[in-house]
């Protein structure tokens, strides 16, 4: 099978590119696009370091084929926010400290960001299943599930004004 031309929105940008229908979303985001905030973490969606947003649902870009991202809507970790303005999780996974080497920290804001988007007020059992797709080995969790707590209610105190 030869290269295909394949279009989709990628942080809100209409983005074209040339690529093998079986290429790995992933792959195509690191290598085609520059967007190297997603991490490659295990490769076999296990870890949750390569989340993404497709079309509003999180999925693993590592399992995902780029011919299945045509025509859709794609966002990364560099379309949350931008350094001067940080989404609301961002900002609390600095502020809280939910991270520490970095790895899976893009996955995880993703992750925390999909579950706010469709719980705004979730309660600490629903923030371990929300991220249960994740995996860190250095911060033992306890920051990462403090700043989802905390993203919460900033992004209530700002519905609220």
């Amino acid at each position: 099978m030869t290269n295909q031309r394949i279009t989709m929105t990628v942080n809100g940008v209409d983005r074209t590119i040339e690529a093998y229908p079986m290429e790995r979303l992933l792959d195509v985001l690191r290598e085609k696009l520059q967007l190297t905030g997603t991490k490659e973490g295990c490769g076999e969606g296990e870890c949750g370091a390569c989340s993404v947003l497709l079309n509003g649902e999180l999925v693993n870009s590592c399992l995902v084929p780029v011919a299945q991202a045509a025509n859709s809507r794609v966002i990364t970790i560099e379309g949350l926010g931008s350094p001067a303005n940080l989404d609301p999780v961002q900002e609390a996974f600095l502020r809280y400290g939910g991270s520490q080497c970095g790895m899976c920290t893009p996955g995880m804001i993703v992750a925390a960001k999909y579950l706010l988007n469709h719980n705004p007020h979730p309660s600490p059992e629903e923030i371990r299943e929300g991220l249960s797709g994740n995996l860190c080995r250095c911060t033992g969790y306890m920051r990462i599930f403090e700043a989802v707590e905390m993203a919460s209610r900033a992004q209530r105190g700002k519905s609220a004004t």
